[in-house]
């Protein structure tokens, strides 16, 4: 064989090679598998929450490309290289809406098999936009798996009581009810869906049932005795209502306000709580509740007694009685005050809204 030769062979092998090479099929690395009639035996759980693997088994699965739940057509990912001729598995996706619906399996001539199937999504209730209410208030809460609930109750199942509120709005991560008249003096919130019932575990204070040392103005017998400058009574800013109480807390002088009750309230071991709500000043703070009826002197600073309070925001704040230095048997309560260290830099303003006493 000649070199031109040689080469001309060469050539012709090395062509013949790529035409070969063309002919096979690009895969994506899932099974080879043809269409044909795909058929489920089971469905393993056939119940789950969002996240959670199944297994699905049958006949003719090998080839299956998309899985989706059928409320608002919700694709569930999963791996086809995965997939054998008997089981597919995949999660639920995180965006599933709740309740009994079919899950649609299609492969690739488009043939579709499906599969009843229970999401488990379950109300979830991330944040409030208040705690305490009276008939009528309107509260917001923030959360997942909201769309579909069909009850809402201000509950305490132990004294076997349940007060219907009344549903304003609903979306998938929002639902806006209407609170209820109620003789519960607080309770959590039993919220249903197509899941099921849940209740929050942020507990709900009826201000109609507490002991009021200021709302919308100074409960009954009360007055201002603050340190330094006096506070008043404000209709710029409120938590609920239309008005709060505030007081500037000068620089360096390491101010208080103080809610006075000269005739003074006796005490009663079923007061569980001090509660309420404060706007914060220009930066994050520290304010301690100070008492004339504790181990400890009317203005001291006692740790387990700190507020820490956000800057230009309404912060909450729920203290339960036991865990702090605020009512010693026997002691008439007739100051109840907030007492600041500093401020250091500038003169502050704070504002109080709805500090109430909960049995």
């Amino acid at each position: 064989m000649t070199f031109n030769n040689y080469i001309s062979f060469a050539s012709l092998t090395l062509l013949a090679g790529l035409g070969l090479s063309s002919c096979q099929k690009d895969t994506d690395g899932s099974p080879q598998i043809g269409p044909g009639n795909p058929v489920i035996s089971k469905i393993m759980p056939d119940s789950a929450a969002g996240g959670v693997a199944v297994t699905v088994t049958g006949t003719g699965l090998g080839d299956i490309r998309s899985i989706v739940f059928e409320k608002q057509n919700v694709p569930a990912g999963f791996q086809s290289t995965l997939n054998s001729d008997g089981a597919i598995i995949f999660r639920i996706p995180s965006d599933a809406l709740g309740g009994t619906q079919k899950v649609m399996f299609t492969n690739s001539a488009g043939t579709t098999v499906t599969v009843p199937f229970k999401v488990l999504a379950y109300p979830t209730v991330s944040s409030i936009s208040d705690y305490n209410f009276s008939k009528g208030t309107v509260i917001t809460l923030t959360g997942n798996n909201m769309d579909d609930v069909t009850a809402v109750a201000v509950a305490d199942s132990v004294k076997g009581i349940s007060d219907a509120a009344t549903i304003v709005s609903k979306s998938k991560t929002q639902l806006v009810v209407q609170m209820p008249a109620s003789t519960l003096t607080r309770g959590t919130l039993a919220i249903t869906n197509g899941t099921g019932r849940i209740r929050t575990r942020q507990e709900f204070i009826n201000v109609e049932k507490a002991f009021k040392i200021f709302t919308d103005a100074y409960g009954d017998g009360y007055q201002d005795a603050s340190w330094g400058d006096a506070a008043t009574v404000s209709t710029k800013e409120a938590k609920d209502g239309k008005a709060s109480a505030t007081k500037t807390y000068q620089k360096g002088n390491w101010h208080l306000i103080n809610f006075a009750n000269w005739t003074g309230v006796n005490y009663s071991a079923d007061y569980m709580y001090i509660t309420g709500w404060i706007k914060g000043a220009s930066a994050d703070y520290s304010l301690y509740v100070t008492t004339d009826a504790g181990k400890a002197a009317f203005g001291d600073f006692v740790e387990a007694n700190r507020v820490d309070v956000k800057a230009n925001t309404w912060t909450y704040f729920k203290i339960k009685l036991s865990d702090m230095d605020f009512w010693s048997a026997g002691k008439t309560l007739k100051q109840v005050g907030f007492r600041i260290k500093g401020p250091d830099k500038q003169d502050e303003a704070f504002y109080f809204d709805d500090i109430l006493l909960v049995r």
